[in-house]
């Protein structure tokens, strides 16, 4: 199987979802610019249409997203740190996360929200946190935050093709870590969890990077402590379980 960075597997799950929908747009910050390793090359492809640079106002274009998307269009959202999404809380907490139920259900948002988060690049404390814990507590939003290039792909095709709203995390140092990813679309199902490593003594969960920290870990204990570790989100098909199976 070929090899492809977390950053580019990324950018074919867009490109395979907006060649796929029409209705499939992309929103955000410097979303056209040539720097942006996870969409550049879209605007080329499908025009400044559906590849939109927004203003510096992460209330507004989420609430642009949700508008659009009531009315049949499927908004992904790139905020540029999960830190600036604090400005529009109002907007994922009260509104993207809980349309389907202010409507009875007659509603949805199939809004994805894209967001870099976590440190490692000198940036200051406000644009390197790592906020999932504090998204996967409000109801009505799924949380997803994949630790290498297969799960980046086949989680946010998911997440693409999904009828309500989901955050979509990347860790920043995790964009030139590259594996195996198939050319075609695939699905990754949400909320089944991956065991990455068998162990008897004790059980690591981790997401986004911290996965990778965790293995690294596991092996320094090896032969002391039988560590076993799962992450969020199946690695490959045949690894797939619900913690509730545990």
């Amino acid at each position: 199987m070929r090899v492809i960075t977390y950053a580019e597997a990324i950018r074919e799950a867009l490109r395979l979802e907006m060649r796929r929908n029409p209705s499939t747009l992309l929103l955000g910050e410097n979303v056209s610019s040539q720097r942006n390793p996870a969409t550049r090359g879209l605007a080329e492809e499908f025009g400044r249409e559906r590849v939109r640079d927004t203003p510096i106002s992460e209330a507004g274009f989420l609430g642009a997203a949700l508008g659009a998307a009531i009315l049949g269009l499927r908004p992904i959202v790139e905020v540029m740190n999960i830190d600036f999404a604090l400005v529009a809380m109002d907007q994922l907490l009260n509104q993207l996360a809980k349309t389907r139920y202010l409507s009875g259900g007659r509603l949805s948002a199939p809004v994805t929200v894209r967001a870099i988060y976590g440190g490692g690049r000198s940036l200051g404390a406000t644009p390197s946190e790592a906020l999932y814990s504090l998204f996967a507590h409000m109801p009505g939003l799924r949380v997803v935050a994949p630790s290498n290039p297969y799960d980046a792909k086949g989680l946010l095709t998911a997440c693409v093709r999904g009828e309500d709203p989901a955050l979509f995390l990347e860790h920043r140092l995790l964009y030139d870590v590259e594996g195996p990813v198939p050319p075609e679309a695939y699905t990754i199902p949400l909320g089944v969890a991956n065991v990455l490593r068998e162990g008897d003594d004790v059980t690591v969960v981790a997401v986004g990077l911290m996965v990778r920290r965790a293995l690294e870990a596991a092996d320094e204990l090896r032969g002391e402590v039988s560590v076993e570790s799962w992450t969020s989100g199946p690695s490959s098909p045949s690894t797939r379980r619900r913690s509730s199976d545990r």
